[in-house]
């Protein structure tokens, strides 16, 4: 039997979120190079990311959900903090977030079996610790920020760096899973 919800991404953050609700999917990463979208406006850049996944995916799966994602931080100078490239480019992204709070946009984009979106975002605020030398130069030799928006994570070892955050845990994970209920049951998508 073939799932009715595909997920536009290879993040197994989002993976393990969605299992964790008992839903059914199916990975198939769309092809977007965010690199090259000009978009500079984060919280505008992650609602269209999360919806250039999801219609990148749904064109060759018309009948399905089609469901696409996208998480960007923004520093506490209000830089935009993608995924780092090297460690070079993380250990600079943590000291720019300690001792500040930094905010996480996470947007989701479902489509429905009729082609329609469905569309949120999410926003959290991350309070890092004000972090030693030591500590940032530990968080980049755990390799763990490789592949995640900011340099960080709010699971696993990643909570060592933080203080406290308001909002949707899961939504600074990848996944905001309550805003994904609200969005699934508008577009009859049952969990």
């Amino acid at each position: 039997m073939i799932d009715r919800l595909i997920l536009a991404s290879s993040s197994p953050q989002r993976s393990q979120l969605l299992r964790s609700i008992g839903v059914n999917f199916e990975v198939i990463p769309s092809h977007v190079d965010e690199d090259i979208h000009p978009e500079k406006d984060p919280l505008v850049r992650s609602q269209t990311l999360a919806r250039l996944k999801a219609e990148d995916v749904a064109t060759m799966h018309s009948g399905r959900f089609v469901l696409g994602a996208d998480t960007l931080v923004v520093s506490p100078r209000g830089t935009l903090l993608e995924k780092p490239k090297d460690a070079n480019e993380a250990r600079s992204m943590i000291s720019e977030q300690s001792g500040g709070i930094s905010i996480v946009h996470s947007s989701l984009c479902l489509i429905d079996a009729n082609g329609d979106l469905h569309e949120a975002t999410n926003s959290s605020y991350v309070h890092f610790a004000k972090l030693s030398g030591d500590q940032i130069n530990w968080w980049i030799s755990t390799h763990l920020w490789q592949g995640r928006s900011g340099g960080f994570q709010i699971d696993g070892l990643g909570q060592l760096l933080i203080e406290k955050i308001e909002g949707d845990w899961t939504g600074v994970v990848g996944l905001p899973i309550f805003l994904f209920g609200k969005i699934a049951k508008n577009a009859g998508f049952q969990i």
